[in-house]
């Protein structure tokens, strides 16, 4: 079975009961996790220090985004802003990190799986990922441009890539004056 729907994993409530131990094992709650597919946080000028625009996405919600959502936004926005933008026209930078661990509950189908299924008993849920919990009002991404008509791109990749995250954000264009963080 391939990957369950975001729909599955979004929901903010469950606090998290995940404890990878390093120095006790036995204390380790979930053991054989899968490693993270998100590799980049910070994508193009990453010298320079003082920009003139910050654009920003911000989560209407409380909600988790799994990392394989953050790496499918970051491939699409980067290369996105490559092509209509140099690679020294923009610095972008994913703020949220995926930490929490994911877990499903692997469950059996075809001929023959009711001999074999064990249901909700000890139904504790394999690792199969990470998820970033981000609160409301919380800056998921950003990028930073020098000229007001890099404006319109950035904007309509930000736009667009909401689409491939779950849940509801919005878009905040400020000034920016001074060094970023």
């Amino acid at each position: 079975m391939g990957l369950m729907p975001a729909k599955c994993h979004r929901r903010f409530e469950p606090k998290a009961y995940t404890r990878k131990a390093t120095k006790v094992v036995k204390k380790a709650y979930v053991r054989g996790i899968p490693g993270a597919k998100i590799r980049m946080f910070d994508m193009g000028n990453k010298s320079k220090r003082e920009w003139n625009w910050q654009v920003d996405l911000i989560s209407k919600q409380h909600i988790q985004l799994r990392h394989n959502q953050l790496e499918a936004v970051r491939v699409t926005i980067n290369a996105f802003l490559v092509k209509k933008l140099t690679k020294i026209a923009f610095y972008f930078k994913i703020r949220s990190y995926p930490h929490n661990i994911m877990r499903e509950n692997p469950m059996a189908t075809g001929a023959g799986a009711d001999r074999f299924q064990r249901g909700m008993r000890k139904s504790f849920g394999k690792p199969v990922g990470f998820a970033a919990r981000v609160r409301k009002n919380t800056k998921v991404m950003s990028v930073w441009v020098d000229e007001l008509e890099h404006l319109p791109p950035v904007k309509e990749i930000l736009r667009r890539s909401c689409g491939k995250l779950s849940g509801n954000f919005r878009l905040e264009i400020s000034e920016f004056k001074g060094k970023r963080i």
